[in-house]
């Protein structure tokens, strides 16, 4: 099965990359909501050939372009779909495009361009996984429920996406597979199974104005005291148990001759274990009050994402993609990861794996050097056919 699989997903390869190069030859920066309803009809139209029903529902966030959904019950309608997660939008505005030429370049084995791995790499992965499984596997393509999930939002982590494709699984799921870009290195290729959780927080330091020829000491510098607080923060910073803290921007004062009265920063929190970012909390909220020169600190919470800590029903799902590689003579290998999907919000409905799409490099990066020391983002084509093949495996697999 396994070379015809391979032989089924090499001849539709082109045909991926033809969908692939259409979606991502238009912008959809998270905010251009008209790339992203263009994105999502172009998408719609890919899988209406496989016999996907489309739906665009509307974000919550109005800044936001509408979620995409693509149904296709099969011989049981009130079967628990196999979930399919993209998304929609990538993080380069239109204007930063233009100014890098940053547009879909073929050389070699690569493909750049905006979103080629992430993720309109993931969407051509999924509908070449369904369609070489439609030809393979046609008894398993057609009893499955299946359903296609993306998020219009997923780069800043549109919150009410996984109420929405929620909303869509009365039953529940059999298992929540999201296709952001699949790394691979010399040991093999690797399936994210855990992703670390997120604290957002702002520390706003309430000083003193005053002038600062005349009446310099009746001020309380506001800058100068948020930055005694600053190394506490960064010290919270713990490896060994996995924790991180960002301190991601600071800004304070107005002119030259104020004594600045107030001070912000900005920072986040992760770690894979709650407990653990919730100690880092506390700690953090221990920090409000008056310092000892008598300026306000005001510690804020403004945004949280739980951990998907993975487990033994994660951990179930991953032994099917495992002895699919193994099948093929491929190694695979679970992986914890620091940073956020969709995976985060979805892994409660049901046994989720992340990292189900082709491999690339250099996400979220438009720009080149002539030196090539600067390359921008970059799908690899030569890893389309075996993740393919694997899938189609691992499903059959469960099936």
């Amino acid at each position: 099965m396994i070379e015809e699989l391979t032989a089924r997903a090499q001849h539709h390869l082109p045909e991926a990359l033809h969908w692939l190069r259409r979606m991502v030859e238009i912008n959809s920066f998270t905010t251009n909501i008209a790339g992203i309803e263009t994105v999502g009809r172009v998408t719609a139209d890919c899988f209406a050939s496989l016999g996907f029903t489309a739906e665009h529902v509307p974000a919550t966030n109005l800044e936001h372009g509408p979620h995409l959904f693509l149904s296709r019950p099969g011989s049981d309608p009130l079967a628990q779909p196999i979930v399919l997660v993209t998304h929609l939008d990538t993080v380069f505005p239109p204007e930063e495009e233009l100014q890098n030429n940053f547009t879909w370049q073929e050389e070699d084995s690569r493909i750049y361009g905006p979103g080629t791995v992430d993720n309109k790499g993931g969407t051509a992965m999924i509908w070449l996984i369904l369609r070489t499984m439609q030809e393979v596997l046609p008894d398993l393509f057609e009893k499955t429920h299946w359903l296609i999930a993306a998020n219009s939002a997923e780069e800043v982590i549109g919150s009410d996406f996984a109420q929405r494709t929620a909303d869509r699984c009365p039953q529940g799921a059999r298992c929540v597979l999201v296709f952001e870009g699949g790394p691979k290195d010399e040991a093999g290729y690797h399936i994210v199974t855990s992703r670390k959780g997120r604290l957002e927080y702002r520390i706003t330091c309430n000083g003193r104005g005053a002038h600062a020829g005349s009446n310099h000491a009746v001020g309380i510098n506001a800058v100068v005291e948020l930055a005694r607080v600053l190394p506490r923060i960064h010290a919270l910073t713990d490896p060994a148990r996995n924790l991180t803290i960002n301190v991601a921007s600071i800004h304070g004062g107005t002119v030259l001759n104020r004594v600045p009265h107030q001070a912000v920063t900005e920072l986040e929190m992760r770690a894979f274990e709650p407990q653990v970012l919730e100690e880092a909390a506390q700690a953090l909220a221990a920090l409000a009050g008056r310092t000892e020169a008598g300026a306000e600190i005001i510690v804020e919470c403004m945004g949280t994402t739980a951990a998907w800590p993975g487990g033994t029903t994660t951990d179930a799902l991953f032994a099917a993609w495992e002895k699919a590689g193994a099948a093929m003579g491929l190694s695979v290998h679970p992986m914890a990861r620091g940073g956020l999907s969709d995976a985060n919000y979805l892994c409660t409905l049901a046994p989720t794996l992340d990292a189900m799409g082709p491999g690339g490099g250099n996400a979220h990066c438009s720009e080149r050097s002539a030196d090539g020391s600067k390359l921008p983002e970059f799908v690899d084509v030569d890893s389309f056919v075996p993740k393919v093949v694997m899938n189609v495996l691992a499903l059959a697999e469960l099936g």
